[in-house]
């Protein structure tokens, strides 16, 4: 086989492979629950938790929301952080006395066990707004966040 024809091949059978995974995701579709109220109560708890942690500095309890593992990432206004030893780390830096007014929160659960959290605040700069996405999953310990961002923009007009 030529790597021209090679090439071609991989990239057909790349197409067809993608395409199942679509279609085997649609069918998916149909049988996941999407924003079951028991679970988005839960997150919605989770949330909470984490705001009230996050507004009085409790270190302890915010780690305790992040999933303890390398994959965990959370990118922040000026900081890339992969794995929950950098989060960890990152948090033990930043000061205390956070104020967070949030907006907008949505909360969408998939299933009994995946969650998302999207939200904007308002921060202490006139004319910016802060967002937050956070996806959680519960594990055998509980809900954790696998992945955040967290950004500020000047506020749209």
């Amino acid at each position: 086989m030529t790597e021209q024809s090679r090439r071609a091949f991989l990239s057909s059978s790349a197409i067809a492979v993608s395409g199942i995974a679509v279609a085997e995701g649609a069918a998916a579709q149909g049988q996941i629950t999407i924003n079951d109220p028991k679970v988005v109560s839960e997150i919605e708890e989770q949330f909470a938790g984490y705001d009230r942690a996050l507004t009085s500095n409790d270190l302890q309890a915010l780690n305790g929301y992040f999933f303890d593992s390398p994959t965990t990432v959370r990118y922040g206004n000026g900081e890339n952080l992969y794995g929950f030893s950098e989060i960890r780390a990152y948090r033990s830096s930043v000061p205390a006395g956070v104020t967070i007014k949030r907006e907008r929160t949505v909360i969408t659960s998939y299933g009994n066990d995946f969650a998302t959290v999207a939200t904007l605040s308002r921060v202490s700069q006139p004319g910016r707004i802060g967002r937050t996405m956070q996806t959680w999953v519960r594990f055998p310990q509980g809900w954790r966040i696998v992945a955040a961002h967290v950004s500020t923009i000047d506020e749209p007009k």
